[in-house]
């Protein structure tokens, strides 16, 4: 309402033609017409100091039953990133750092995903690099398991158990990123950005005498798709579907379905980005399903408005149809970071969350009213959707760049973070209370 009457202010002081009582009127009725936007509190619930809780986090976050926070960092505590935890402690929080990554031969480095909880309670994620450097330089990277001390600890902050599986070769996959996921045999699948058939795998764990087995569910190589970066997801029926950065017709990405055939995997190409369409190009996130079977997805550029777009695929007569959901304007500037030096512009690099009414919400990397990222709500609207910027980083205290997705709990809070920015420079975890 303050946008409102700031409005009629001006209405007074511009206008040398009007009564005052035709002024009043015509300000009564702008009042009653207007839309009253729902007020969004923002505030900053940790700054990340560069030392055991992390620096740069690159990931969104995971909450456990009781509400507290779990996310990675790509750098800080020995260097390398860490797995930290955030507790609420009464009306503010408390940062655990849970694991710092070592690198090196034995340990993998630079999570640049999030991390989920496994069947088994324990929690999974990937880390970037690490791992015999013979074979991809800086290593091929990791997928690790973390697991509470099992006997009590004295100490303030205890850190985890580690058990990971390091790729051992660029043919079983590199640069592993994005989400994982589980099928109900307990197998872990997710996807490296590279590796493979050079364009990265999606691959099964399998578990096997208290470690992993690796199998290749498939190799990327050029027309089926190229670089996925955001992980899988499993429907209801078993399939995975996911998304590569590039590849397909036009070397602009893909969306792609595997089904289990025999003792194997069959892949489908859903949906081929071009550069002079709609939906844009690159798409880094990965997807979502809702009850209906409708996949949501983000591009992180190019598109009608050239700063990527939010898509929604449908199945229909057994094929898929495309709907543009909303087209962003922003452009990648030249200070615009890119994680891990993949392709990507400047929009949406994260997967999306849908509330129970249906709303997405996400972030995107460097859009914004000061171009250093957002927090945005897309809502149903009949035959359309709404769109609404929560919030716009500064760059300053609140942060900036935000490769994170978003949390929305039952309560309609929002939760996620910010690459950068903060009272420390070393990134913020944030929240939006409606």
């Amino acid at each position: 309402m303050t946008n409102q009457r700031k409005y009629c202010a001006s209405i007074f002081r511009n206008s040398r033609r009007q009564t005052n009582f035709e002024l009043m009127l015509l300000c009564a009725l702008t009042i009653v017409a207007l839309p009253t936007a729902q007020a969004q509190t923002f505030s900053v619930i940790h700054n990340f100091s560069g030392g055991q809780d992390g620096a740069t986090p690159y990931a969104g976050l995971t909450m456990d039953k009781a509400g507290n926070f779990y996310g990675t960092t790509f750098s800080g505590g020995k260097g390398l990133g860490t797995v930290y935890r955030l507790k609420r402690s009464g009306s503010s929080w408390v940062a655990d750092g849970l694991y710092s990554f070592r690198g090196g031969a034995n340990d993998a480095a630079q999570p640049l995903g999030r991390v989920s909880f496994g069947p088994d309670g324990s929690l999974y994620g990937t880390a970037s690099v690490g791992g015999p450097g013979q074979f991809c330089g800086v290593g091929c990277g990791g997928i690790f398991k973390l697991q509470p001390p099992a006997t009590f600890c004295r100490s303030i902050s205890c850190p985890w158990i580690e058990n990971v599986y390091l790729f051992g070769a660029i043919s079983e996959g590199e640069f592993p990123s994005g989400d994982l996921a589980f099928d109900e045999a307990g197998n872990l699948y997710g996807t490296t950005y590279l590796g493979g058939r050079d364009g990265g795998n999606i691959y099964e764990l399998i578990p096997s005498g208290g470690g992993w087995t690796e199998s290749v569910v498939h190799g990327f190589s050029g027309s089926d798709g190229l670089l996925p970066y955001g992980g899988v997801i499993f429907d209801s029926a078993g399939n995975l579907y996911g998304t590569t950065q590039e590849g397909g017709y036009d070397y602009r990405g893909t969306v792609f379905q595997f089904r289990r055939s025999g003792t194997g995997w069959t892949g489908t190409i859903l949906f081929e980005f071009q550069f002079a369409g709609d939906e844009g190009i690159y798409p880094s996130a990965g997807l979502i399903l809702d009850q209906a079977g409708n996949l949501y997805g983000a591009s992180t550029a190019g598109g009608a408005g050239g700063g990527g777009a939010i898509f929604e695929l449908s199945p229909a007569g057994g094929g898929w149809t495309v709907t543009l959901l909303y087209s962003f304007t922003g452009s990648k500037g030249a200070n615009c970071p890119n994680p891990g030096n993949q392709y990507g512009g400047a929009g949406p690099w994260a997967s999306l969350a849908m509330d129970g009414g249906g709303s997405l919400y996400g972030t995107t990397l460097c859009d914004g009213a000061n171009h250093v990222g957002n927090v945005f709500k897309l809502s149903p609207s009949g035959a359309g959707w709404t769109y609404t910027s929560l919030h716009d980083f500064t760059g300053d205290d609140d942060g900036e760049y935000p490769i994170s997705s978003v949390i929305v709990d039952a309560n309609g809070n929002l939760y996620g973070t910010a690459s950068g920015g903060g009272s420390q420079g070393h990134g913020v975890v944030w929240e939006i209370t409606p």
